[in-house]
Parts: structure tokens; C-alpha cells; sequence
């Protein structure tokens, strides 16, 4: 059957042919908007207009369990480190040093923690040599040989210049016609000691206020000791026994301060570079050997 538009029903009514409608409507194309009185043929038998294909859904795969990760825990705060310009505390040097015995002053350093060197030291390094006796106290010794500061060696052995350096200090003295240990009383005598009576860690030079320190108990061993003269080996020995005594010590370079004879209250001194200097730099030996000559020929013995 032909499907027709209103017009051409309205024509054939008029012409009085009978139409028949089914009684199920039958879907039809709509008229292509260029023809609209074209006639359409029904298409209820045509073939369904292909669908898209769509793909297979794929099953969500089930959530995995997330493990949940407990919150760190916070570390304790440590203690605020004091400020670097915070000063340490030690405990003060005793101030009756004067009324001890030299054995008591020597257990004295043994025991000293007034500065930050006692911290690392195996032992402290007193000196040695002819010392005060409980009978005869003070005595007057020859030669003070005053240096720097215990290295390695005499941190462990607790006794000053036993290392290279001594060795070399050794050579020094006997080439003077000296010995740490003299055989007899008809030998001149000698002692031998340190600035700082602790090894400074790593041997470093010795802090001014590790020196300031440590300086009471030198002054009171030549206080004891009364040494005729004094030989200070190293540029900290020299700026110690010579504060007070030459303007701006502190400022003076080792070798403007040798080849001449100063004081340090009565007491002559000469200065000269240190034998582990000289192990670094022995070139300057020949300036050593002249520093010792001129020490022999200003001693007081030699004027005798």
C-alpha cells in the first residue's frame, strides 16, 4: 500500500476511489526536506540500520586493600647547644699554691680540670729534671728550659720532650754540656717544662686562655725553681715569659725577638725556635746554634 499525503487523499476522495488504512501504523521515512511530496514506501520490511559495536565491558577489578602508614613518629627535640660566645666554666686554680710542697703542686696539675685540656689528656705533663726537695725548698737551677705544650708522646709517657723533638732537645743540651738528668752535683742543673701542662687535641697551638691559665703554675715552678737563666724554645713560650717585659710581645714574630737577651723579672732569657720548628725546617739550625751560644756566653755562670 502506498502511503499518501494528505493532498493526494484529499484528491482521490474527490475522484471517489476508496482508500483503506491498516489498523497497525506503519513507520515511515520522513520526507527528505528537498522533496516534500515525494512518496514513501513503507519500510517496516527493510533491514535494521546497523548499530555501533560496542565493546565488551570489561569487569572493574576489585579495589586492592592501601595500606595506611602510620604517622612518624616526631623525635624528641634536643637540648638548645649553648651559643659559641657562651664562656666555660671550670673550676678555679687553688690560690694557696705558695704554701704547698712541690709534691703537692705536682699532684695539683696531675689533678687539674681548669681548662678544656683536661678533657682529652691521658696525663698532664709537670716536668722534669732537678727539682725543689721537701728539705730544700726552693732551689736555684742552672737552666730553665721552658716549651709549648705536651705532643703525643709525652701525653703518654708524661714527661716533656721525649718524642723527635726531645730527641733533637737532647742533642741541643749536650751540645751545650747540659743533660736532663745531670750524673752528678758538679754537673750544671736543669729542668725542663711547658707552657700548658695538658697536650692541646691534635696538637694544636695552645689557646690564649689555655696559656693564661696553665701560666700560674709555670710562674710558681720558677717562683720554686729560681732558675739562673731562662732558654724559651718556641714563639707561645716566648710571647708567655716575655709579656710585660717587651711592648706588644703578642705582635712580635719569633725571629725579631731572638738573637738578643731579655728578661723576665731578674732573670735573663733567650728565645729560639722550637726543635719540632727546626725537624720541619732544619735549615734554621745554624740561628738555633747561635741563639745557644749566645745563651752560654750571657749565663751567669760563664761571668763567673
Amino acid at each position: 500500500m502506498l502511503n499518501l499525503t494528505p493532498r493526494h487523499q484529499a484528491m482521490l476522495q474527490a475522484m471517489g476511489v476508496m482508500l483503506w488504512v491498516p489498523d497497525v501504523p506503519q513507520r515511515t521515512k520522513p520526507l527528505s526536506p528537498s522533496q516534500p511530496d515525494a512518496v514513501e514506501l513503507p519500510v517496516h520490511d527493510a533491514m535494521p540500520a546497523p548499530q555501533p559495536a560496542v565493546a565488551p565491558r570489561t569487569p572493574s577489578p576489585e579495589p586492592r586493600p592501601v595500606a595506611v602508614r602510620a604517622p612518624a613518629a616526631t623525635p624528641a627535640a634536643k637540648p638548645a647547644k649553648p651559643a659559641a660566645d657562651t664562656p666555660e666554666v671550670w673550676p678555679p686554680i687553688p690560690a694557696d699554691l705558695p704554701s704547698r710542697s712541690w709534691a703537692e703542686l705536682q699532684a695539683t696539675v696531675a689533678d687539674c680540670r681548669s681548662c678544656r685540656l683536661c678533657e682529652q689528656r691521658h696525663q698532664a705533663v709537670f716536668g722534669v729534671g732537678t727539682a725543689p726537695s721537701e728539705a730544700a725548698d726552693p732551689v736555684s737551677v742552672d737552666w730553665l728550659i721552658v716549651g709549648e705544650g705536651p705532643g703525643e708522646q709525652e701525653d703518654l709517657q708524661g714527661e716533656p720532650f721525649v718524642g723527635a723533638a726531645g730527641k733533637l732537645l737532647d742533642q741541643m743540651l749536650l751540645a751545650m754540656g747540659l743533660q736532663r738528668r745531670r750524673d752528678n752535683d758538679s754537673q750544671p742543673s736543669v729542668y725542663i717544662t711547658n707552657v700548658v701542662k695538658c697536650r692541646p687535641p691534635g696538637n694544636r697551638n695552645p689557646l690564649p686562655d689555655e696559656m693564661e691559665t696553665c701560666s700560674v703554675y709555670l710562674q710558681e715552678q720558677i717562683r720554686r725553681l729560681q732558675p739562673k737563666f731562662i732558654l724559651a724554645l718556641g714563639r707561645f713560650a716566648a710571647h708567655n715569659l716575655l709579656q710585660g717585659t717587651v711592648p706588644d710581645v703578642q705582635a712580635q714574630a719569633l725571629g725579631k725577638l731572638r738573637a738578643s737577651v731579655h728578661r723576665h723579672g731578674d732573670i735573663p732569657v733567650v728565645v729560639s725556635y722550637h726543635p719540632a720548628y727546626l725537624l720541619r725546617n732544619p735549615v734554621e739550625k745554624a740561628k738555633t746554634w747561635d741563639d745557644l751560644c749566645l745563651a752560654l756566653a750571657a749565663h751567669p755562670l760563664s761571668q763567673a
